[in-house]
């Protein structure tokens, strides 16, 4: 059997992203916030807008949306901005879209400067990646306290992605983003913290924060916690609790955590030996491209019973992942 060495995974190396998500369906219900008495009929337009957007009568709330964008409110440039992104009453048209966020986000519209900052670095829809213009608007939106811009910000100046490198200021970020429950953030601060990246190494503190981004259903976070436990880093050694969490993450899908949960049952640590259990996790993540799961899973086979590796082919085909 091929026992590779137990080895964390490394933060994520890539800006997250999101579905286009129309976060204005909220706010223009804040009426408090609006200026009072004079835009009363622009408000209404506004909430009659949200209401046919929500009844998905997008051609009714484009054309009660313009005439606010095309006064100045931010909000509704937003709002015209998402539509134009989704193709919602409109032919879809990211181009239209970043010109209607950029109006926003010059007005310091935090969700606009979010959604450009995420644009910019990936480029989409004809609209080419520029890596400075990510950099400026997620940082705007971070300085504004934005969870998901902090983050991007601080994978940026991890990689050098239209900024100098910087491990310190990436920790700077990431750190923003997780006290702010960001479980990416929380993920990539741990990792900062094992590889002693803009920090003193400190496995210690890696463990305390993939706990918290683990708690939150990362299944990165979880394979982390499992291979710390295992190796005792950070951690008192506890195979139980390491096979706790591989097997957390394992039931997610992630190949890595099947991989090493098959080990655990082959080898018998903290876990009864167990081949059929071994075959069936090594099956799943040789299905997944693993090559060293589909070495192993052929070498456990030899000592089976033909019962024993259909019973493994069985729980394979039965197995579903948990969200």
């Amino acid at each position: 059997i091929m026992r590779t060495t137990w080895q964390s995974l490394s933060n994520e190396t890539k800006p997250l992203t999101f579905l286009l998500s129309l976060t204005f369906l909220f706010l223009f219900s804040c009426s408090e916030e609006k200026p009072k008495p004079e835009p009363k009929d622009d408000f209404q337009n506004a909430q009659d807008a949200v209401d046919a957007y929500k009844r998905k009568d997008y051609e009714t709330a484009y054309k009660l949306i313009v005439p606010l964008a095309e006064q100045g409110d931010a909000e509704a440039q937003y709002f015209l901005g998402s539509m134009y992104a989704k193709g919602h009453g409109v032919p879809q048209d990211h181009k239209e879209a970043v010109k209607w966020y950029q109006l926003a986000a010059e007005q310091g519209f935090i969700f606009a400067q979010e959604i450009l900052g995420m644009i910019y670095s990936i480029g989409m829809g004809g609209v080419s990646q520029d890596l400075k213009e990510a950099v400026k608007w997620s940082k705007l939106a971070a300085e504004q306290g934005d969870a998901f811009a902090q983050y991007n910000l601080g994978v940026m100046y991890n990689n050098g992605q239209g900024v100098p490198q910087d491990y310190k200021e990436a920790v700077k970020w990431y750190r923003l983003a997780a006290e702010q429950g960001k479980a990416e953030g929380q993920f990539n601060l741990g990792d900062m913290y094992r590889k002693g990246q803009g920090v003193l190494q400190d496995y210690k503190e890696a463990v305390k924060w993939w706990k918290l981004s683990a708690e939150q259903g990362l299944a990165k976070a979880k394979y982390n916690l499992g291979v710390a436990y295992k190796n005792g880093q950070g951690v008192p050694q506890d195979y139980k609790e390491a096979v706790k969490w591989h097997r957390l993450a394992a039931e997610q899908g992630l190949a890595e955590a099947q991989y090493n949960l098959g080990l655990m049952y082959a080898d018998g640590l903290g876990v009864l030996q167990d081949h059929v259990s071994a075959y069936m996790w090594w099956n799943l993540a040789g299905s997944k491209g693993d090559k060293n799961a589909v070495t192993n899973k052929n070498t456990v086979e030899k000592d089976m019973t033909p019962q024993q590796i259909e019973k493994a082919k069985e729980m394979a085909r039965n197995w579903k992942p948990k969200k």
